[in-house]
């Protein structure tokens, strides 16, 4: 018999249970549901969450994406980031420090004895002094008689503008600067020269103070001196005696060359000065031995004031055995200044400079063009760089060309000697002129990326007979050869630079204003008579 309750059946039917299944069995084949629900707190759920958070990416690039869930999820950690760190600020404001209290009564007075303080504060009495009828209120301030100050002479400044900014009138200041023309150039004074100036009295305030003396160092072998007499100003010239004697070094090689003529006095720069022009000549490390003998010459000038002026290395020679190795003089020939031997051959390395810094991109050859994006020839080398990094001439020459030129953009051509020439093309700015002649290493632009080209970038060019060459093909050495008179003068300073005794610019100068005092007569006439 089944039982029913409203149609719905309360116990199942013997058939619909598997009679195969039987006891114990049979409940664990079929497991009652659990009656507790798995949640999502559950073990299981929270270790997918874990490994699921784990693997999110929470700082990703946020240049790549923009917009995309990922990208929102590094901006909120970026958010999140920088709030930290704006809330870990320290606070600014003034640090909460002991204060004493105010002193009063007895310690009051005690401080106030040990204090320094003018007499109408009371001083260390405590009374204060009040003015009595002797004393006057003054009509107006008085005025200095005169003023000295010393004046700096700028870099790029002119004396005019120096003596104005000092207080001297507009039209005293260019009278003086007017005399001072006279005297030596204004371009010979050196930037940073001390200026001493005396400014007179004036006659009413409303003027400009009256220039009454002047004095500086104008050059090495002169002071200058502007006095005042009467209405007018007079320039005074106080020559300097000065000691032109070259400085001559020499002493044996030893073990070091460099250490050997560092001891023996040679500044640093000269000695490394001579290695150069001594190794044009020979190889340092062979062909000098540790007996040889280095001889060393520079311009050297000295004042009857004490100062001194070593200038630059003008001769550099090397002997053995009391035979010369080596004789090189420096020597101006053509406008330009090159090393010759004691024959008179002068020779300078012509090897092709770096026009700039940075890498070489492209090499000359074939190649596909990266705009035009077909193969062909490349007639130069192009080198990488930052925009506005400096670009160099190779070598010595004159601007030809310096302006727009096609695809090259903004572009310098500068024609050497031998039939070379070189271009550069691509500029940003241009920073020489048509015309103008140039050195070696110097700044003729900037590099860019004008013209057809994809990004700042030099292309260097060289030609030879007007034809484009391989940059890397060319290692020049240019001779030259003194003849005439020319060579006479050479040979002449030579053998005057070799008569100089080691170390006689180190000898006692005698001052030009130490005169002998005139003898008087009465003392010549007490001398006693020679037999």
């Amino acid at each position: 018999m089944n039982l029913h309750h409203q149609g719905v059946g309360l116990f199942k039917s013997i058939d619909d249970i598997d009679m195969q299944v039987q006891g114990s069995a049979a409940i664990a084949a079929n497991p009652l549901p659990s009656a507790i629900p798995e949640t999502i707190f559950s073990r299981k759920n929270l270790a997918e969450w874990r490994e699921y958070l784990s693997e999110l990416d929470w700082v990703p690039d946020l240049g790549v994406d923009i917009g995309s869930p990922t990208w929102f999820r590094g901006l909120v950690t970026l958010t999140a980031l920088c709030g930290f760190a704006i809330s870990c600020l320290p606070d600014f404001g003034p640090i909460a420090g002991h204060r004493a209290d105010p002193l009063s009564g007895f310690r009051a007075d005690q401080a106030r004895s040990q204090m320094i303080a003018p007499l109408a504060y009371g001083s260390d009495t405590g009374i204060r002094m009040a003015a009595t009828d002797a004393v006057r209120p003054l009509a107006e301030s008085p005025e200095r008689p005169s003023i000295e100050l010393v004046a700096t002479l700028g870099r790029g400044d002119s004396l005019r503008r120096v003596l104005q900014r000092a207080g001297v009138a507009s039209d005293e200041a260019a009278q003086a600067n007017d005399l001072i023309s006279g005297a030596v150039s204004l371009g010979d004074i050196k930037p940073g020269t001390k200026i001493d100036v005396v400014l007179g009295r004036r006659p009413a305030k409303n003027q400009a103070r009256p220039l009454d003396q002047l004095a500086f160092r104008a050059r090495f072998d002169l002071n200058l001196e502007i006095l005042r007499d009467g209405s007018q100003l007079k320039l005074n010239r106080k020559p300097i005696l000065v000691d032109d004697t070259p400085l001559r070094i020499k002493g044996t090689v030893g073990s070091s060359l460099y250490r050997s003529a560092r001891a023996a006095g040679a500044p640093a720069d000269a000695v490394q000065k001579y290695l150069q022009v001594i190794g044009s000549k020979m190889s340092v490390s062979r062909d000098i031995r540790s007996t040889d003998e280095f001889d060393i010459i520079l311009s050297y000038r000295r004042a009857e004031t004490g100062e001194v002026e070593v200038g630059d290395l003008i001769y550099a020679g090397l002997e053995r055995g009391g035979k010369a190795q080596a004789q090189m003089l420096r020597w101006q020939s053509g406008g330009r200044t090159n090393w010759f031997e004691a024959s008179g051959v002068g020779q300078s390395n012509g090897e092709l400079a770096r026009p700039t810094n940075g890498r070489i991109t492209s090499n000359y050859g074939m190649r596909r063009h990266p705009i035009l994006r077909y193969k062909r020839m490349h007639s130069g080398m192009d080198f990488g760089g930052g925009y506005g990094a400096p670009i160099y001439a190779v070598t010595d020459g004159k601007v030809v060309h310096a302006g727009r030129k096609g695809g090259f953009g903004n572009y310098v051509r500068l024609q050497h000697s031998g039939g070379l020439a070189s271009g550069y093309g691509h500029m940003s700015r241009i920073a020489v002129s048509n015309g103008r002649r140039v050195r070696k290493g110097q700044i003729i632009g900037y590099i860019g990326s004008t013209g057809l080209s994809t990004g700042p970038h030099l292309h260097y060019e060289l030609y030879r007979g007007g034809r484009t060459i391989n940059p890397r093909s060319v290692k020049f050495v240019e001779r030259a050869q003194l003849g005439g008179r020319e060579l006479r003068n050479f040979k002449g300073e030579l053998q005057k630079l070799q008569r100089v005794e080691p170390g006689a610019a180190l000898t006692t100068l005698k001052s030009a204003s130490a005169h002998a005092e005139p003898e008087r007569e009465i003392n010549r006439l007490n001398k006693p008579l020679k037999s």
